[in-house]
């Protein structure tokens, strides 16, 4: 009994154990597996079966797959990235070599010789290589509409200057010459068309040979090849115009001119490196002083000889629209080492002596003001002059007083030439007011305003100093080491927000940029731009950057800026101006073959319509000349499609820092065109 009880106990384990092991079979399957651990079977002391779960419990199980499965969503995620990183890299890296490879030989247009007529090369990168931002970006156009074509304005509108136009300026008062000064069109009598080059326009001569000539075709006016022909200004040979070099008080040319007053002052030791010329004429004086490494900014009135600041920018020598009425001239305070004036006929004696206030305003501490013609050497010249000894004495008798209410020392009379110079700090200005009551020092003036700002009868106090000897405001690094000191209005704090950190990151950030600018466009080291403005300059970084080209830029700071950073360009050894570009600027149409526009629309969009401000770009810019946009992408397209009926060639193109950048580039080149020369010129 015993027996068959074991024997059956036995065969019970068995047949158990057999069980077991096809459950433990099952249990292995792929089918089967579960998620959680697997249960092993085993029996207890009794030979009870019993469940064991020998990875722990459930719950801990279950934390471990949510593990596994985020690991594989992950590790599936970053190999998306991966490939699209990749990707992405393989076409920026495709598209940057069109770019340089097309771009390069293209946007800057082909070179015209002097010997040549046209050049008509305007093509840009083939749009296979196009940035395509249309599809991904609705942008809105302003009110004129990106679509519309514009059409070429009326012959006579060829050397249109919106802001000084002589109907309009006939309007206005001719005291104190006010009529010449800035009137701009209301909006409603803004222009939607194209200011139309002459039926033979050409490009025009390199620099240094645009120095000494120009095409015919380009200003076609020989009223001062006449008036002129005695003292050298222009003459018409041929086709072009020759410039001797000349000027109404050197015969002799500006050259010998030059040389006269280096024997007065020091203009090569780099002390001397901007420069003002009031009624400027042709811009000679400018023109020779530059292979002194002195940059002079020229200026005259709109006809009061024809075209003269056309002929100056025509040649490659800086200028600009102006005149010394009412308002101070659009430059701050301290930014010239020297001021001139050769027979610029302003009446320095009058008004109180307020237009001496003016130089003084923007003449730098130690800074020279030279004079020749009348009054200066009267005894010889007065019957030349057609005026009375006793008139010319008179006037110059003035203007020695005020020169020294103004606390100006006289150098030298020597010749035709007579050299003043400020003093390096007021001192002993102040004190001298117990002497001179007038003109007396302004109290709380901004001195750098001058955006529409009338000329005061007061003196621009300077900065205080501890010393007789010590220069207002700080001394300045001798040119060219001046291009990347620390400016003294930074250095002294006197820019809010601005540091020498800054100033620093500004120098190498253009500097990288300039240096990808040559990339994409080639003929900015091949000599093909010379004048050169940016529209929003800030520090001069670009400007600086470009020391090594043939160049000059026209450093632009608007006048509603955050900053007014203009001095601090001066201090740099640079040129520019202030400038509303809601407004027109103060020049000639086509005189300019390269134009920066860093930012300019994102600030200009929401104050006035930026179809005006490209139709402006567009009347200053030679054909075939180049703009260069930064800015964001809805911006840019902006820009094109309003361009696209400007007769522009464009092509966005990616940051230079690579294509994750949301700031981009907008390269565009005016395309050649004339004025039909059937068209009646008034």
């Amino acid at each position: 009994m015993l027996g068959s009880t074991q024997e059956r106990v036995t065969g019970y384990k068995v047949q158990k154990m057999d069980e077991r092991r096809e459950l433990f079979k099952a249990s292995q399957s792929p089918v089967n597996t579960p998620l959680t651990t697997s249960i092993e079977v085993r029996f207890n002391s009794t030979g009870l079966m019993a469940k064991d779960y020998s990875g722990g419990s459930p719950k801990h199980h279950h934390l471990e797959a949510k593990r596994k499965r985020l690991t594989w969503v992950l590790g599936v995620s970053g190999l998306c990235v991966l490939f699209y990183v990749l990707g992405a890299w393989q076409n920026s890296s495709s598209t940057a070599n069109n770019n340089r490879s097309e771009v390069s030989s293209k946007a800057g247009c082909e070179v015209t010789t002097p010997t040549a007529s046209k050049s008509h090369s305007t093509d840009l990168p083939s749009s296979s290589s196009s940035l395509d931002f249309e599809a991904h970006h609705q942008i809105g156009i302003n009110e004129t509409g990106g679509s519309q074509k514009f059409p070429a304005c009326d012959m006579s509108y060829s050397e249109y200057t919106p802001c000084q136009h002589p109907a309009r300026s006939r309007k206005f008062e001719r005291a104190m010459l006010k009529y010449r000064e800035r009137h701009c069109p209301t909006k409603e009598e803004l222009l939607l068309c194209l200011i139309p080059p002459p039926p033979k326009y050409k490009n025009p001569f390199k620099w240094p040979q645009s120095r000494d000539y120009a095409w015919y075709d380009n200003i076609p006016h020989k009223e001062l090849s006449i008036e002129k022909a005695v003292q050298n200004w222009i003459q018409v040979e041929g086709d072009r115009f020759r410039f001797p070099g000349g000027g109404t008080m050197f015969p002799r040319g500006a050259d010998a001119y030059i040389d006269d007053i280096n024997e007065l002052i020091p203009l090569t030791s780099g002390k001397i490196r901007t420069a003002i010329d009031t009624g400027c004429g042709v811009a000679s004086w400018g023109a020779y002083l530059l292979k002194r490494d002195i940059v002079t900014m020229s200026f005259a009135p709109r006809d009061t000889h024809e075209a003269q600041v056309q002929f100056a920018l025509e040649r490659g020598v800086p200028a600009m629209i102006g005149i010394m009425a009412s308002q101070r001239i659009p430059y701050p305070a301290r930014a010239f080492d020297m001021a001139h004036c050769s027979r610029c006929l302003i009446p320095w004696n009058q008004f109180d002596g307020m237009y001496l206030i003016e130089v003084d305003r923007v003449l730098r501490p130690g800074g020279y003001w030279i004079l020749s013609g009348p009054p200066i050497h009267w005894k010889k010249y007065w019957r030349g002059w057609e005026r009375t000894e006793e008139d010319l004495k008179q006037e110059q008798d003035a203007i020695e007083d005020v020169a020294r209410r103004l606390c100006w020392k006289k150098v030298t009379e020597k010749g035709d030439l007579a050299v003043w110079q400020k003093p390096m700090n007021h001192i002993e200005c102040v004190k001298s007011r117990k002497l001179y009551k007038t003109p007396h020092i302004c109290k709380a003036d901004d001195a750098d305003a001058a955006w529409y700002k009338n000329m005061e009868t007061c003196i621009t106090p300077l900065p205080e100093v501890s010393s007789s000897d010590e220069v207002a405001g700080g001394a300045l690094e001798k040119w060219p080491e001046r291009a990347f000191a620390l400016p003294p209005r930074i250095s002294t704090g006197s820019i809010p927000g601005i540091t020498a950190e800054k100033f620093r990151e500004d120098n190498e950030l253009w500097k990288d940029r300039v240096t990808h600018y040559k990339r994409i466009i080639s003929p900015l080291a091949q000599g093909r731009y010379r004048n050169i403005m940016d529209m929003n300059a800030y520090l001069g970084g670009f400007a600086a950057a470009l020391l090594k080209y043939p160049v000059w830029v026209m450093n632009v700071v608007p006048a509603n800026s955050d900053h007014d950073t203009l001095g601090v360009i001066y201090e740099r050894g640079f040129i520019g101006t202030y400038q509303d570009w809601c407004e027109a600027f103060s020049t000639y149409p086509r005189t300019y073959d390269l134009i920066h526009a860093a930012g300019v629309f994102s600030i200009y969009q929401d104050r006035c319509d930026i179809t005006y401000i490209l139709l402006e770009m567009d009347r200053i810019l030679r054909p075939e000349g180049t703009v260069i946009f930064r800015d964001t992408v809805e911006v840019l397209v902006k820009i094109q499609s309003i361009t696209e009926g400007m007769r522009w060639k464009s092509q966005i193109m990616d940051h230079e820092s690579g294509p994750f950048n949301p700031e981009k580039i907008l390269v565009a080149v005016k395309t050649y065109w004339t004025g039909d020369a059937t068209q009646q010129k008034n």
